[in-house]
């Protein structure tokens, strides 16, 4: 499909997981970090990046925790119930949930990660300034700062040349119907991916990296959240 003359820019933030590895019993998108549940600073980055026509927050079916613990910062969100056993899944998913709310093949998403709070307005806005009139679409990265080591049953066989290595981040910015069309392959080819530029990559494309930030990690395991806490509580000061 030709690129909108004209093309909107819409968000998705994948909210279905049960944070396993957080060690928790609550999901760690609704754990309390600087006196706020994960997700919400997630949310309120975005919010604050007036380009965004309008962001889905994708939840499990059975979700009733959200509505419990979280507040939308504003109308142009909407919770869309429809997360699936994957995040490849829920974000196909959510994009069908945006297109059902009138967006277009043509417009852009920015999908991000609810765990993924440390996110700011600006690095939001840098990642849609670089990607708005490229052909492709991008992902902010981060360069690999430490040696990479192979191994093979706790061993190391080898060091791996680091130069030309990236850590991928979120958000990552796409043409809807690339995403879709990306998904329908790697469903074809039974490839499970595990962010939106292997759906690119997929489709013969070269997605632009544009430099993020070793702020923007993943809240992932029980130490991440005293770091996501002394960050966030640092920028309220």
């Amino acid at each position: 499909m030709p690129p909108s003359s004209n093309p909107r820019i819409f968000a998705l933030i994948p909210c279905g997981g049960v944070g396993s590895r957080s060690g928790e019993g609550l999901p760690k998108q609704y754990r309390e970090i600087a006196g706020l549940p994960m997700v919400a600073h997630t949310l309120a980055a975005f919010a604050h990046v007036p380009r965004i026509s309008s962001t889905a927050v994708v939840i499990s079916p059975y979700d009733t925790l959200f509505a419990q613990h979280v507040s939308l910062p504003s109308t142009s969100f909407f919770i869309a119930p429809c997360a699936g056993p994957s995040r490849a899944t829920t974000v196909f998913l959510g994009i069908k949930a945006l297109l059902e709310q009138r967006a277009k093949l043509s417009d852009w998403v920015l999908v991000h990660d609810a765990a993924r709070c440390l996110i700011t307005p600006d690095q939001i806005n840098a990642v849609i300034d670089a990607c708005l009139n490229d052909d492709v679409g991008g992902l902010m990265a981060l360069k690999l700062p430490d040696t990479l080591k192979q191994e093979t049953a706790g061993r190391v066989t080898a060091t791996v040349a680091r130069s030309d290595k990236w850590l991928a981040q979120t958000p990552q910015m796409f043409r809807i119907d690339d995403l879709i069309t990306g998904q329908y392959d790697a469903d074809a080819s039974d490839i499970e991916v595990t962010d939106e530029s292997s759906l690119i990559e997929l489709l013969g494309k070269k997605p632009k990296l544009i430099p993020g930030s070793a702020q923007n990690f993943k809240v992932t395991y029980p130490e991440d959240f005293a770091l996501a806490e002394a960050v966030l509580r640092s920028r309220q000061a």
